[in-house]
């Protein structure tokens, strides 16, 4: 059986720490400000969004990599001798998994998952597979298999402060951005069939609409895979982020609660204060 290879694009959000500890091979996205290109997590950084932003008043701009770029990704580990299994941002979501599948027109090996996904809840379907591979009993195609079922059940949310980002990429009108100010509305997105969709909405204080959330996703997707959990957010306060860590906690199945701050690209169309709780909701059995 060949080594088997997981790779991702930079929207996983997951820590130099964990990608080093599952040896996951992650290829930058692009985030343009004006005419100057930088990539996710290598040369710009959440401060840097915001810095544009306050300063023109612009969203920067974010893109997919080429498939000349995914092609020479997938080219450098499979003269390695690797099969590849790769996960990426959904396809609902960003043009990646329409260039990976241009990429891999005349390569072998390359197999792609549509994550329907995007930041830590692509990066669950990522570690899943990452174990899959370790065990040395799957072939990367059993390795697709195996991730496309859980696909379905990826429960990936979050709660949003203030909705300015998202008006200013068209994702909601002037009114509804106006509205939510006034009454103070944090709303949650849900990422369902692989697309954002409005969930709940919450009124109030930050801290006291977070710990509402988590305990809503919890009592709504009440079938977690309980191996682990993501909050993953674009920027907290620490008391935002042990006000979810606390609920998850309380809760107390979870063998792993893992803390991730989003990379450039997802912060540059959720904007400051945006939290998020990310599970498998399938149960703990079957998996393996």
């Amino acid at each position: 059986m060949k080594k088997i290879k997981i790779t991702a694009d930079s929207t996983i959000d997951l820590t130099p720490e964990l990608i080093k500890k599952y040896d996951i091979a992650v290829l930058p996205l692009v985030v343009n400000l004006d005419d100057k290109t930088f990539y996710d997590g290598v040369d710009i950084t959440p401060d840097d969004i915001y810095k544009y932003f306050d300063e023109t008043g612009n969203l920067p701009k974010t893109g997919s990599r080429s498939p000349e770029d995914f092609k020479e990704f997938f080219e450098k580990y499979l003269n390695e001798g690797y099969e590849i299994v790769h996960i990426g941002v959904g396809s609902g979501l960003s043009c990646c998994f329409q260039n990976v599948n241009i990429a891999i027109q005349d390569l072998k090996g390359v197999y792609p998952v549509d994550s329907q996904c995007l930041s830590t809840g692509t990066a669950l379907l990522v570690l899943y597979a990452c174990e899959l591979a370790k065990t040395g009993k799957y072939t990367a195609q059993e390795i697709v298999e195996k991730v496309e079922k859980r696909v379905p059940n990826n429960q990936a949310s979050f709660v949003i402060e203030k909705l300015k980002f998202l008006h200013k990429g068209g994702r909601c009108s002037m009114l509804t951005m106006l509205g939510a100010n006034l009454l103070k509305i944090k709303p949650s997105i849900q990422v369902v069939n692989g697309k954002n969709v409005v969930g709940r909405k919450y009124f109030g204080n930050m801290i006291n609409c977070i710990k509402k959330y988590v305990e809503d996703t919890l009592k709504t997707y009440n079938n977690p895979d309980h191996t682990r959990v993501f909050i993953t957010y674009s920027t907290a306060t620490p008391q935002m982020i042990e006000t979810a860590k606390k609920v998850l906690e309380d809760y107390g199945k979870f063998k792993e609660i893992l803390i991730t701050p989003a990379g450039a690209t997802i912060n540059a169309h959720c904007g400051k204060n945006t939290l998020g709780v990310l599970y498998l909701n399938d149960g703990d059995e079957g998996h393996m």
